[in-house]
């Protein structure tokens, strides 16, 4: 088996090296780090040290050599804040990679230089929840998902980064080398069990102890689809399972509805929206998935108490409420009831 990998500029140390090093302990028996069973190459177009984003630098020991020596090419990025993350001539091999068949792969956010590339139109893209909106809004017509922790077909895999990269790297071992390199690698990581592709990211929205991976999955798709609020019907079809069990899980584990939960989803991402920023409420509450800034005002007052415009002051924005906000405030005081009574019919129909 043989890998090349191609490091982004401010790429993940963590990423690279627990891919390496996985199949560093999977090439030898132990630790002898031979390379009997596996090789690998770091392969660049000028040689020059690569910076990752924690200031180490690698040194590439090839030029962009035939793409087709290695059964896996692995792009690892790293920070999106780096406008050229490689350079137009590894964007034309990684383009010639692809035309010759070469199965790439790209870890962290080394998805989003394929995708930047033109080679993830027809795949599915996994990134980690913490790039998915970034993902969404640079490549709005690629399928993308941060529910589980990597994907792998043919010729294109991705994965979220962090641990979940040894996960990854273990399956290609599995596949080329056996199981007994497999183990052997992950025993020496101290690694206890390999996740599955299918794995759900390990991530606690809201701040909740969850259980249940179904559930804990509802829950980020909730995190993703914010802007654009998914009914209760289809965010069921996307985990496999229908609205009643759903539902069931919802009850049983967090005693609320899902309409409810996800209603607070939204109101937690206003929330930051106003501790953050001084953006017109209508461009909060439509970034919240609420329908106008008079309907999320009534909800945010429901369940906070106070209208967004003086929950944003006392968060230690003190700028003076605008004309509209102050005429807003008026509307809605003594109208809690009222907001409730709108509220719980409008969770039924969400």
């Amino acid at each position: 088996m043989k890998v090349g990998f191609i490091l982004a500029r401010s790429f993940t140390l963590t990423a690279f090296a627990l891919f390496i090093d996985t199949l560093r302990l999977a090439s030898d028996e132990t630790d002898r780090s031979g390379r009997v069973k596996a090789d690998w190459e770091v392969l660049s177009d000028t040689g020059h040290l690569v910076s990752a984003s924690c200031g180490v630098q690698v040194s590439p020991t090839s030029s962009l050599q035939n793409p087709m020596e290695f059964d896996y090419i692995v792009v690892v990025g790293g920070r999106l804040s780096d406008s050229q993350a490689v350079d137009s001539r590894t964007i034309q091999y990684l383009r010639e990679a692809a035309s010759r068949g070469a199965c790439l792969i790209g870890v962290c956010t080394g998805t989003f230089i394929l995708a930047e590339a033109g080679l993830m139109t027809a795949h599915e893209t996994c990134v980690s929840w913490l790039h998915y909106v970034d993902f969404r809004e640079r490549f709005p017509d690629l399928r993308v998902q941060a529910d589980r922790i990597y994907t792998l077909d043919l010729t294109r895999g991705s994965c979220a980064g962090g641990s979940s990269t040894a996960d990854l790297a273990a399956a290609l071992v599995r596949r080329h080398i056996g199981e007994a390199a497999e183990r052997n690698a992950l025993e020496v990581l101290q690694i206890d069990k390999v996740r599955s592709a299918q794995w759900v990211q390990p991530r606690r929205p809201l701040e909740l102890e969850i259980q249940n991976p179904k559930l804990r999955a509802a829950l980020i798709l909730m995190e993703q689809n914010i802007e654009n609020v998914l009914s209760i019907s289809r965010l069921a079809a996307a985990l496999g399972i229908s609205r009643r069990q759903l539902e069931r899980l919802f009850f049983t584990e967090l005693r609320s509805s899902p309409a409810l939960v996800y209603r607070r989803v939204r109101l937690e991402r206003a929330k930051q929206l106003l501790r953050t920023g001084n953006a017109p409420l209508i461009d909060v509450a439509v970034a919240a998935g609420f329908e106008n800034a008079s309907h999320f005002g009534r909800v945010f007052r429901s369940v906070y108490g106070q209208s967004p415009s003086v929950w944003r002051r006392s968060e230690g924005n003190e700028q003076p409420l605008s004309d509209a906000e102050c005429v807003e405030d008026a509307q809605l005081g003594g109208t809690l009831q009222r907001a409730v009574r709108n509220e719980t019919n409008s969770c039924q129909t969400v």
